[in-house]
């Protein structure tokens, strides 16, 4: 593959990799408060020489494989876990070809962690790690952006000319098909252009056609281009949500707003940040099967993601009691006898009514979507 027809969005490659490196070790003040806010509070003198260790681990990096497995799957994603986290499990990953590169089309609910998770399950199991596509409305400075690319990041950008957008989805189009099929390297693309704030994972059709734009002329048939793309739905669960709250005010805000919402330059940033630093009890990500069968078009193939995503997610006592709660029901006592009640709405007490009412569905959602699955 020609990278440098995707340099603006593709992932850091060759010289780009030591030129990232070498502008992250000049932003020292950067680098030390991102490692902060993953290691924690620890002791001043720990805190330096875990931030040492990094700096020091970069000079054996050479590519974005190098940095996602010895740097963020090594040492970031381990200490996320150990500190905010529970418990975390993976089902699926024997399904899995080394040697074949996959689309995986997750469903979305951390900015970072979906992802990162994701590439954290794939290096610990000798898989190779996946690129990912995130938007460039997350790229505050050249900090963050060098962060993203250095992991993988495929920058998609948001707010483009009519022509100019569809001119670079064609490209991406083009980079993904080639990834796949040619470089054998695999990449996370979320179901929907942004997290899900009310717990309905649905895929966009939109989603499954941008895979195949570049292909439109080939001639090929639709579905024998889903199976070349080797499709993997992906289903991420967190028992706890440290955004649920200010997703729902965002969500009720919209509303009210008849759909305009306009978020703060940092907004993002600080929902990165909660995600990375606040408990998330216990996690668990599924890897589906591949796509496989005769889909005619795009709503059907996106309609075959949903129902493994909904199928396969793994529900919570969380889910559950906020089914029984908002529905006024018994139904899953058994299941969320563990949980402590009082303590889970205790979070939500403080809350307006709509968004109380909006945080507790995001948690119940899952259940129906669920349930409707099974029918």
């Amino acid at each position: 593959m020609d990278y440098d027809r995707y340099k603006s969005f593709a992932p850091y490659r060759g010289q780009d990799v030591i030129d990232a490196l070498r502008r992250l070790n000049g932003e020292m003040s950067h680098l030390s408060g991102f490692v902060t806010l993953v290691s924690g509070d620890i002791e001043e003198a720990t805190n330096k020489a875990y931030l040492d260790h990094i700096v020091r681990s970069f000079s054996s990096v050479r590519s974005y494989d190098d940095f996602l497995n010895d740097i963020t799957c090594g040492i970031f994603v381990p200490t996320i876990i150990r500190r905010t986290i529970t418990e975390f499990t993976v089902s699926g990953l024997e399904k899995l070809d080394p040697a074949k590169g996959y689309v995986f089309i997750s469903n979305h609910r951390d900015i970072i962690l979906d992802c990162a998770l994701l590439d954290y399950a794939l290096s610990t199991h000798h898989l190779p790690v996946c690129e990912m596509a995130f938007g460039d409305n997350l790229i505050v400075n050249q900090f963050i952006e060098d962060l993203f690319r250095l992991n993988g990041g495929i920058v998609i950008r948001r707010e483009l000319p009519i022509r100019e957008k569809y001119l670079e989805s064609v490209r991406i189009s083009e980079y993904f098909h080639k990834l796949i099929t040619e470089e054998h390297h695999s990449v996370w693309v979320a179901q929907k252009s942004g997290r899900s704030k009310d717990g309905l994972d649905i895929t966009q059709p939109a989603i499954v056609k941008m895979l195949f734009l570049s292909s439109r002329s080939s001639g090929e048939r639709f579905p024998d281009l889903v199976k070349e793309m080797n499709i993997v739905p992906v289903a991420i669960s967190y028992e706890y949500d440290p955004n649920d709250i200010n997703k729902g005010r965002e969500e009720v805000i919209r509303k009210t707003h008849d759909g305009d919402y306009a978020k703060k330059k940092y907004e993002d940033l600080i929902s990165m940040t909660k995600g990375m630093k606040c408990q998330k009890g216990r996690v668990h990500l599924s890897i589906g099967d591949v796509l496989a069968d005769e889909y005619a078009d795009a709503d059907e193939a996106a309609a075959a993601i949903d129902r493994q995503i909904h199928s396969m997610y793994r529900l919570w006592d969380t889910n559950y009691f906020a089914y029984d709660c908002i529905e006024g029901t018994g139904r899953f006592a058994d299941k969320a006898a563990g949980l402590d009640k009082d303590a889970f709405l205790a979070r939500f007490a403080h809350l307006a009514p709509e968004v109380r009412d909006f945080v507790l569905n995001s948690y119940a959602n899952p259940v129906r979507s669920a349930l409707k699955a099974s029918e």
